[in-house]
């Protein structure tokens, strides 16, 4: 698997927010089939930094409903990176 095919996109929400300025923590929305090495690999390829540690969800897709058709979101994987102290990823610091 290569390097743009594990990260798919970054996720911005207050929670990510928050966790990005106390804890020095970005999200990213990655590959299912990707494990965390791959995950780890990417991000300090791309962003040039140094990663402490992988912690990854599998999100469950949503039941929705359109009048009376039942259909279901994806289900989608989100890896939680921990950077090193001093490291930061230009895209999360609103540069």
């Amino acid at each position: 698997m290569s390097l743009y095919n594990v990260i798919r996109r970054p996720l911005l929400t207050e929670k990510t927010t928050l966790q990005h300025e106390f804890h020095n923590q970005v999200a990213f929305e990655v590959a299912k089939q990707a494990n965390r090495i791959q995950i780890k690999e990417s991000i300090e390829k791309a962003f040039n930094v140094t990663v402490l540690q992988v912690r990854t969800i599998v999100v469950k897709g949503k039941t929705k409903r359109l009048g009376r058709h039942m259909g279901k979101r994806s289900d989608w994987k989100k890896a939680i990176i921990t950077l090193k102290e001093g490291d930061k990823i230009e895209y999360f610091e609103g540069a």
